[in-house]
């Protein structure tokens, strides 16, 4: 269809160009030819003082077969003629008196007439032709260049059809294979011969597939590990309900009461930060110029009832002024609350944490056992645990931050204290 839109807009195109052209030519030739005949008479080698019947050749090149088709008259200023060519009609090719171009009308045919005046000789040469013998010479040209044209045209057509269709016949396979596939199958794609320009789409295809393989093997180890997780405590809660039930004795139903709320607590504590880790990775990172400080004092805020409960001091230290940043403010908070509630469950009863907020960068500091160097090359990962996260730890607070903070083009750095305690940096980017 496209192809067959540009065959037709270009023959149209060299029509069109080839008529203008061919009809600047032959309007060239009568001027020409006009001149012509005024200098052989002004040179004595035609007479034209004799009756005005007398016929009149109009010398012209031989090879040119269109100049027969040529007619000239020659009139008197007075309007008497004095001359014509063979074959030229005997009333006036045109009644324009001024020298130049025009068009008339004889027994009802279009002509295309060039007058020159010669007033030293008091004559009036007119040259023209019969538009419908320019009309039969452009077709003919025409016709000598479309016609080649369209003869090639169905075998261009035939051997583009072959190409293309041999071209995508790898697609074609390649569609059919995948077709084929069961929605599990992640394998690479068999390699075999395939045209230069299938490699880069297999090649995709294959870094697609790994891409996705790794991301099922991930959200198929975190639903292992989060069941495993949830389970610890939900089986708890069942023990220490029945030994509620079956125990009369005060000291023991307030211990079960006890482990009972530290099993919720727990459990809580992993679902929340499930559906957190969730949020995170899924949030679109809308961005908004906020003030760094107040949302340092806001989560911190949040957090002061469970430094309560767990007797730690949460303290805070800002500029006097606002810090402004455009980040996601949700990202950001997810990322600084997790790694205050760690510190916070990793101090000690009469601890201190401290958060302080310089230039764009967040510092936590605590005063609890620190991370042991073995782990900080997998503390970021999902369920793994600190010697100091207790028994409501879930070992998903750091992969939340990692998450949020690499969604925010940010850094997180571990330094160990070297009094004993741990300090996280949340760097942002500016």
């Amino acid at each position: 269809m496209a192809t067959g839109t540009v065959w037709l807009s270009a023959a149209l195109w060299i029509q069109t160009s080839t008529r203008a052209e061919v009809e600047e030519v032959l309007d060239a030739r009568l001027a020409e030819a006009a001149n012509m005949v005024s200098s052989l008479i002004s040179d004595h080698r035609i007479e034209v003082a004799q009756a005005g019947d007398r016929m009149l050749p109009v010398p012209v090149p031989r090879e040119a077969s269109y100049s027969k088709q040529l007619s000239c008259q020659i009139w008197s200023l007075d309007g008497g003629m004095v001359g014509r060519s063979d074959g030229a009609p005997d009333v006036e090719l045109t009644h324009v008196a001024n020298e130049g171009y025009s068009k008339s009308v004889i027994d009802g045919e279009p002509w295309r007439v060039y007058t020159l005046v010669n007033k030293e000789l008091g004559v009036r040469v007119m040259v023209g032709d019969s538009l419908a013998v320019r009309d039969g010479l452009v077709r003919d040209v025409l016709a000598g260049l479309l016609f080649p044209a369209a003869l090639v045209l169905p075998v261009l057509a035939a051997i583009l059809w072959i190409s293309v269709a041999r071209g995508l016949a790898p697609l074609d396979q390649l569609a059919n294979t995948l077709r084929t596939r069961s929605p599990s199958d992640l394998s690479p794609l068999p390699d075999g011969a395939a045209p230069r320009e299938i490699k880069p789409v297999r090649t995709a295809l294959n870094t697609l597939f790994s891409r996705v393989a790794s991301a099922r093997d991930v959200e198929r180890n975190f639903t292992t590990y989060a069941a495993h997780e949830l389970k610890t405590p939900l089986s708890g809660l069942r023990t220490q309900a029945q030994v509620m039930r079956l125990s009369d004795d005060p000291e023991v139903r307030d211990r079960a009461l006890a482990a009972i709320e530290r099993s919720v607590d727990r459990t809580d504590r992993m679902v929340r930060q499930l559906l957190e880790l969730a949020a995170v990775e899924r949030s679109e990172e809308d961005s908004e110029q906020i003030d760094l400080t107040l949302l340092m004092q806001e989560t911190a805020a949040d957090l002061r009832i469970l430094a309560k409960e767990r007797e730690v001091t949460l303290e805070t230290a800002a500029p006097d002024k606002a810090v402004w940043m455009r980040t996601s403010p949700f990202l950001l908070q997810a990322a600084l609350r997790n790694v205050i509630e760690n510190a916070i469950h990793a101090s000690p009863r009469g601890a201190r944490v401290t958060v302080i907020l310089d230039g764009t960068t967040f510092i936590i500091r605590d005063e609890g056992g620190g991370i042991p160097p073995e782990l900080l090359d997998r503390v970021q990962t999902r369920f793994t645990r600190g010697p100091g996260s207790g028994a409501n730890g879930s070992g998903l607070g750091l992969s939340i931050v990692a998450s949020a903070m690499q969604r925010l083009n940010g850094e997180v750095k571990f330094i160990q204290g070297q009094d004993g305690g741990q300090t996280v940096e949340l760097k942002l980017s500016p």
